[in-house]
């Protein structure tokens, strides 16, 4: 099948998005076209779509040829679909997607049914895919997989499949080091995802000169059996050269930079528009003490806290949020261009915001002494910090002082120092916000909400964007009274929502499954906490409580954290599972998530008495599309961390560092720094000599001599062995290990009649 270009493929998607979304009725292909907002001009290539996508079985045609979807189960019960993740040397594995995922047919039956016992009913979170089956599919492409039988040679390594169909291309756009050779050019495209160099054609195409990092689009990709084929599309700069890393990422990810000139335009119309004196239509809370507490380095001020102590002991909770909604016209540029975005990318050396910053960051940011528009829930609590009333206004706010983290801790373990530095109102307000927050916090642990423990290091960068150090983000009291306070109004504004039966976009995070939840079980069994079969968050917490004074704590928490799904949003009544809330939505950064900003319009429609017109199918795909901008966001930003450490590590060789162990593998240790956080390999063959079990509901690789265990959690001591900054790769080798990081030497049973796996040299 003759490669899709990628205005193709972009048009497949949005039509199979159409087709297959809740509620579509089946019309005829000029009727879709017309629902995709295309002219009569692209109605021959809409035509032309639908027939390549029911001719690859993800369309039909219905009576007098209108589209319909491709029920659910047609596929064959030895297929499924899911993501593909493939390796340097052409192989790769291939994970189902969940039920319904990306809105393809076919993806119902993701866990298929085989009478043949030689394949797993429910295959493994992987299956391997061999590099002759493996088609042209890259890292993150969505691909419909037909199950093989299991390999003579290794039978215990699971399933294995061959690649029938490329259903979604991840992305055509690819950055990487440019050079030539026989007058041809060349590019190494950065990572492990192609072992061989994509041709480019003329070495002189955008005056490219040799390592040179450049954007690359593919017109045909590499295969087992052939070459790749791309054209140069923009050069970032000289490798190593300040800020092009960077660069690097925002092209990979392809993440939106500059805003159209129309946004901008409209932004500073808005803007310009806006009068602090107070509407009439709102409430007056300028008079109020109110403060925000926020990062030093915050980017965004969008949120603000006020607290009244009533005369029956009661506490009214402010919690007054930047009315972001007001300068965000739905419909209008402004509001399309933060739709496409979904959110702002928080990278270590610059934001890509949502909004521009004539809003984000001056007529929306709540700074002090200035009045500004706010959405404020009222929460009361009685004495004992038990919800019972809550109300909604419109308001005008003036913050009274912005405090920032470090200076609340200081100050919370000093009254004096309180009063002397913020005077009697301010140090009061601090003073019932921690008395306040701190009963929330217990009462939400009691309730079920789990708490994972896992320490936060940020890089410090210099003035050209180089690593400089590093520092560790504590979880102090400071950040846990905002934290608590942000949940408290989240619950309550959906909460409200959903009594007035609106359709909303909530924050959903499902549970743990059972297949996770008994790995998890065999797991800190073998730690030694000895528990029975784990089935929901009591025993979850009772394990969190169990491990929270042991070595290998972390261990624990990370595999706690490991067996949870992602948390999405989507218009779902499901409920919040770490949270331990049934009804939980994002409301408390407008500025900077878009899913916020939608919460923020509904709700101006409840306080309004009017009837909100958003439906349910709808926000199942803008559900969808947040989420997936959320996810590359947060890959891009480790990516980019990962770019730099790997640069500052580069000239550092030999240097030793503590680290923990974030992954175990059958070739090796996945490790990342303590105080460093270097994310790195140590391979099997970097471990003491010995003869390596690996066990993966364990986590652990254990010496068969030795009887050594190697566990996902472990403390241990590495040094710098190796940097790939193209191939962005980091090994390391072991230097020592801590004796309390385990439980304890053991032996590891073999079956009889089997030797244990040789070391290769």
């Amino acid at each position: 099948m003759k490669p899709l270009t990628p205005e193709e493929a972009k048009l497949d998607e949005a039509i199979l998005r159409h087709v297959t979304r809740p509620g579509y009725q089946p019309v005829k292909p000029r009727v879709i076209a017309k629902k995709l907002g295309l002219g009569k001009d692209r109605a021959a290539d809409v035509k032309k779509s639908i027939k390549r996508l029911v001719r690859t079985g993800r369309l039909t045609y219905g009576t007098s040829h209108l589209v319909k979807p491709v029920a659910a189960g047609t596929t064959t019960s030895n297929s499924f679909i899911g993501t593909f993740r493939r390796h340097e040397r052409g192989f790769g594995f291939v994970r189902p997607v969940a039920p319904g995922a990306a809105g393809l047919p076919g993806s119902a039956d993701a866990v298929p049914e085989s009478s043949d016992q030689s394949v797993s009913a429910t295959p493994s979170p992987d299956v391997y895919i061999p590099a002759k089956r493996a088609a042209d599919a890259a890292t993150g492409d969505l691909v419909r997989v037909e199950l093989l039988g299991r390999s003579h040679r290794h039978p215990d390594r699971g399933p294995r499949g061959h690649i029938v169909e490329i259903l979604k291309r991840q992305t055509y756009q690819f950055v990487g080091t440019y050079f030539e050779s026989r007058a041809r050019g060349y590019v190494r495209v950065d990572g492990p995802m192609f072992a061989e160099p994509v041709s480019v054609g003329d070495p002189g195409a955008k005056n490219a000169r040799p390592d040179d990092k450049v954007v690359i689009e593919m017109v045909r990709f590499p295969s087992e059996f052939r070459e790749g084929e791309a054209v140069l599309v923009e050069v970032l700069g000289p490798l190593g050269q300040p800020g092009v890393d960077t660069l690097s990422i925002i092209r990979e990810f392809e993440l939106p930079d500059a805003f159209p000139e129309d946004v901008l335009a409209a932004a500073h119309q808005s803007a310009a528009a806006f009068d602090e004196a107070v509407p009439p239509d709102r409430v007056d809370m300028t008079d109020r003490t109110i403060i925000t507490i926020d990062p030093a380095d915050a980017r965004d001020f969008d949120d603000a806290i006020s607290l009244d102590r009533l005369d029956n002991g009661h506490w009214v909770l402010g919690v007054h949020i930047a009315d972001v909604a007001h300068f965000v016209p739905a419909g209008e540029a402004v509001d399309r261009e933060a739709r496409r975005r979904g959110t702002s990318v928080y990278l270590p050396d610059r934001v890509l915001p949502m909004l521009p910053e004539t809003i984000s960051n001056s007529v929306a940011s709540l700074q002090p002494g200035r009045a500004r528009l706010t959405k404020t829930a009222l929460i009361e609590f009685t004495a004992d910090a038990q919800r019972v009333g809550t109300s909604f206004h419109s308001t005008v706010i003036r913050s009274t002082r912005r405090l920032d983290y470090d200076q609340v801790d200081r100050l919370l373990t000093d009254p004096a120092a309180r009063l002397a530095e913020l005077g009697p109102d301010v140090a009061q307000l601090l003073g019932r916000m921690h008395e306040l927050a701190m009963m929330l916090r217990r009462r939400r642990f009691e309730r079920g909400a789990l708490e994972l423990v896992m320490p936060e290091v940020k890089i410090d960068l210099d003035d050209q964007g180089r690593v400089a150090g590093a520092h560790v983000v504590e979880d102090t009291e400071s950040h846990q009274i905002i934290e608590e306070f942000m949940l408290a109004a989240n619950e309550a504004v959906a909460e409200r929502l959903a009594q007035k039966d609106v359709a909303f976009l909530r924050r959903l995070h499902a549970g743990p499954t059972p297949r996770s939840l008994k790995e998890l079980t065999a797991f800190v069994n073998e730690l030694g906490v000895k528990t029975s079969e784990l089935k929901g968050r009591a025993d979850l917490q009772r394990v969190l409580h169990a491990v929270a004074d042991k070595p290998f704590r972390h261990a624990v928490h990370l595999a706690v954290l490991r067996s949870m799904q992602k948390a999405v949003y989507g218009p779902q009544a499901e409920g919040h599972y770490a949270l331990a809330s049934q009804c939980y939505c994002h409301f408390t950064s407008p500025i900077r998530r878009y899913p916020d900003l939608t919460v923020h319009r509904l709700l101006a429609v409840v306080l309004e008495d009017q009837t909100p017109t958003e439906r349910h199918d709808e926000l199942v795909l803008l559900g969808e599309h947040c989420s997936e901008r959320e996810q590359r966001a947060e890959a891009a930003e480790r990516e980019l961390i990962k770019l730099k450490l790997l640069g500052y590590l580069s000239g550092r060789i030999g240097l030793e560092m503590d680290a923990v162990i974030t992954g175990v593998e059958r070739f090796g240790l996945f490790v990342q720094g303590i105080e460093l956080p270097a994310e790195g390999l140590v391979h099997v063959d970097a471990l003491p000599e010995d003869n390596y079990t690996f066990d993966r509901s364990a986590h652990t690789l254990s010496g068969y001599r030795s009887g050594g265990t190697f566990r996902l959690g472990d403390p241990i001591r590495v040094a710098v062995a190796r940097v790939d900054l193209e191939r962005r790769q980091l090994d390391f080798r072991l230097v020592s290990r801590p004796a309390a990081a385990r439980p304890g030497p053991r032996r590891v049973p073999q079956k009889p009649g089997r030797r244990p796996p040789r070391r290769s040299k």
